[in-house]
């Protein structure tokens, strides 16, 4: 336990040093929030892959293939079928914006201003996705080594926080880099096999469990849509997604590394439900599902490379929450603070310090919203519930908006608001009504915002061609916002053929 102990400190330790080496790089808003807009395949590929990975995909996972065997893959299946779909079909455009928020490009869409709502809309998302990643600290500490829940939630919590504060994307993106590293390595390519040996292969999972357990769609039809509605189709339009979509030097990039990210998706998915299968022969009766990953870990793994396993668990979690809290602080600065500032006459006040102050006050933002999610986790410990309301109000809220403006030349500025609105109060109402885990919620939520932006979009006057034929020409990469320029010159970043 000494020498597991060891390594997981020096994994902890390493999180922090990268994150002051990030803090070095982050020079400028772009550097904080899109690690200047440098990344190349391999480092694209690895830091996407991590974000959609964490918690629920590794330790909420294993539990599913535990409880339903091989079907439990569809959760993150479902992740990964949504970042290829993202990169397959809308990443290049969103790539060409050259923004930092989902609510810029509807207002560069749609003409006005849409920040307010939806960017109150993706601050619940985001930061709601910042809790059940940080309680899955929890989870994994106190399984292995006895912690009380609150030591745990802060213990990771205050790590993620400090290194996600002092470089921003830069030094999310090298933490994702070697959570990727260490995810691939001590989850696919060591308890994966360990597992399924120490169940006696394939034939005796198959002779000590019942046959549903090897059925794909034991898990139930009904449940499979759903994962694939709310995940899927959330993975398109979150800001913690888009995010990363920005840092890709260029489309091609974004194009070539998202799909690598997704195929990893879909193998991660699959060895995931593979030890839970394995976990269900070794400990059948468990009470708590989630229990599977540790369990298995001390039981089937050697000293040193238990460690090494655990680490990888805590990689996958710290990775989703550091994204989403960035996320959520890039959201908070760029889309609501200056609301704010405006709402109090403020609106045309300038800090005079340039990029130094604007990276301060991102560094203000990200540190104080760190504070508050580890303070809403130790108070909330259902994390199923914290993670379905984020994703129905997502998808239900904003994605008939996001994606009618990609793909619907006469939706208008009212349809997509009311849209988003609608779709927000019909996901909420319908979740007091039938339930937080209901799967009802997120189909009223988004037929109420289809029906509601075509409608309102039909009735009112067609988008000024001028806002479309600036929308038209970002989208072909003629222009670039203020801030963000053209695509930066190679200059003190990664190697462009090493990613």
């Amino acid at each position: 336990m000494t020498v597991d102990l060891a390594v997981i400190a020096a994994y902890l330790l390493g999180m922090v040093a990268l994150g002051w080496w990030g803090m070095r790089r982050a020079t400028s808003k772009s550097d904080y929030l899109v690690a200047g807009r440098r990344l190349g395949p391999l480092m694209y590929a690895g830091t996407m892959a991590a974000v959609v990975l964490g918690g629920a995909s590794t330790v909420g996972g294993i539990g599913l293939g535990y409880t339903y065997g091989v079907s439990g893959a569809w959760l993150v299946v479902a992740i990964g079928v949504g970042i290829l779909a993202l990169h397959l079909f809308f990443a290049k455009r969103i790539s060409r914006l050259r923004v930092f928020t989902v609510s810029e490009m509807l207002d560069l869409r749609y003409g006005g201003n849409s920040r307010v709502v939806s960017g109150l809309v993706m601050w619940g998302y985001t930061f709601m996705l910042t809790v059940p990643s940080t309680l899955a600290f929890s989870t994994i500490f106190s399984g292995l080594f006895e912690l009380p829940r609150a030591v745990a939630i802060i213990l990771g919590g205050s790590i993620v926080v400090l290194y996600s504060t002092m470089g921003g994307m830069w030094s999310v993106t090298m933490t994702d880099m070697a959570q990727f590293a260490i995810k691939t390595i001590g989850l696919v390519l060591i308890l994966t096999p360990v597992a399924i040996w120490s169940a006696g292969g394939f034939s005796g999972m198959r002779e000590s469990l019942d046959p549903s357990y090897f059925s794909p769609t034991a898990i139930g039809g009904e449940t499979i849509l759903t994962y694939f509605v709310i995940y899927s189709l959330g993975l398109l339009i979150g800001q913690d997604i888009w995010q990363r979509v920005f840092t890709g030097r260029d489309d091609r990039v974004a194009r070539v590394g998202g799909i690598g990210a997704g195929v990893y998706c879909l193998v991660y998915g699959v060895c995931g439900a593979l030890i839970g299968t394995a976990a269900a022969v070794l400990f059948p009766d468990l009470a708590n599902p989630d229990d599977a990953f540790t369990l298995m870990v001390d039981a089937t793994l050697p000293v040193g490379l238990a460690g090494l396993v655990i680490a990888a668990a805590l990689s996958a979690v710290m990775s989703t929450a550091s994204g989403a809290l960035i996320a959520c602080s890039t959201v908070t600065s760029t889309d609501l603070w200056p609301q704010v500032r405006r709402l109090f006459g403020r609106g045309g006040a300038s800090h005079g310090g340039g990029n130094r102050d604007e990276v301060a006050s991102n560094r203000v933002f990200t540190l104080v919203l760190g504070a508050a999610t580890i303070g809403v986790s130790l108070a909330v410990d259902d994390v199923v519930a914290a993670l379905t309301l984020a994703y129905n109000v997502l998808v239900g809220g904003l994605l008939v908006a996001i994606l009618g403006g990609l793909v619907w030349k006469r939706g208008t500025r009212a349809g997509a608001l009311a849209s988003m609105l609608t779709g927000s109060v019909a996901v909420i109402v319908t979740m007091a009504l039938t339930g937080m885990l209901a799967n009802e919620p997120i189909y009223v939520g988004l037929g109420t915002a289809l029906v509601v932006y075509v409608a309102v979009s039909l009735l009112t006057p067609p988008t000024d061609p001028a806002v479309l034929a600036a929308w038209q020409s970002r989208l072909r990469g003629d222009d670039a916002p203020e801030g963000a320029g053209a695509a930066p010159a190679a200059v003190d970043a990664p190697a462009p053929r090493d990613g």
